[in-house]
């Protein structure tokens, strides 16, 4: 499954991958280096495992019954996922670019927020957080046109980058099974938002841009 173990363990503390903690203690990570496309975890396999994104950008999807991908979330540079309230994987993580992802275990995280009520409310809040996604991207396929998904898409991945260039490691068809739209749908609604100088795009790939009106990019984000 993994391509390079970068340092198969590497002593650390919780601090480092960005969990406050009262103690601070120190935790074994594991470091794994995936290749474009390759699985991470699949679903219903056993969530022993808590992951960070090092390097690179994950996708977190389930296959629907008519062989459909539907996305559920992607995990940037910093991003902790995997953290399942239960016992296995409700996605499966794949790597969409080449990717280091830290590995720690899922056991050692329970022992610690038992003792250190600053990781336990951490990890609840993070619980929380994902929790909050998932409602807001059920209400953005239910309830917006494909414009305002793909302009609401467009503004959460600005905001999570928070750079003047926004190099998004993901394509139209990644993008188009996170919205659940069709690959040509996504490419005339950032036509559109490109024809009204909302966006301005670097290099021929389109998959570097840069917001040129951020106010205007809201207004086509209809809120719920």
């Amino acid at each position: 499954m993994f391509v390079r173990v970068s340092d198969r363990r590497k002593p650390t503390t919780l601090g480092d991958i960005g969990l406050n903690s009262a103690s601070n203690p120190i935790v074994n990570l594991l470091e794994f280096t995936y290749r474009k496309g390759t699985e991470i975890f699949g679903e219903k396999e056993p969530a022993e495992h808590v992951y960070q994104v090092k390097r690179g950008a994950v996708r977190s999807y389930k296959l629907l019954s008519d062989g459909r991908r539907q996305i559920g979330a992607f995990h940037l540079m910093g991003d902790i996922f995997g953290l399942e309230s239960g016992e296995r994987h409700r996605f499966t993580a794949e790597a969409v670019v080449e990717t280091t992802v830290r590995m720690i275990k899922r056991e050692s995280l329970r022992v610690v927020a038992e003792s250190d009520a600053v990781v336990a409310r951490n990890l609840l809040s993070m619980t929380t957080s994902n929790l909050e996604h998932a409602e807001n991207h059920m209400l953005l396929l239910g309830r917006k046109t494909a414009l305002e998904r793909v302009a609401a898409f467009i503004a959460e991945m600005d905001e999570r980058t928070g750079a003047s260039t926004m190099s998004l490691p993901m394509n139209r068809r990644d993008i188009a099974d996170y919205l659940g739209l069709t690959l040509e749908t996504v490419s005339r609604a950032v036509s559109r938002l490109h024809h009204e100088g909302v966006l301005a795009f670097v290099g021929n790939t389109q998959r570097e841009m840069i917001v040129l009106d951020r106010q205007k990019l809201r207004s086509f984000d209809t809120p719920i």
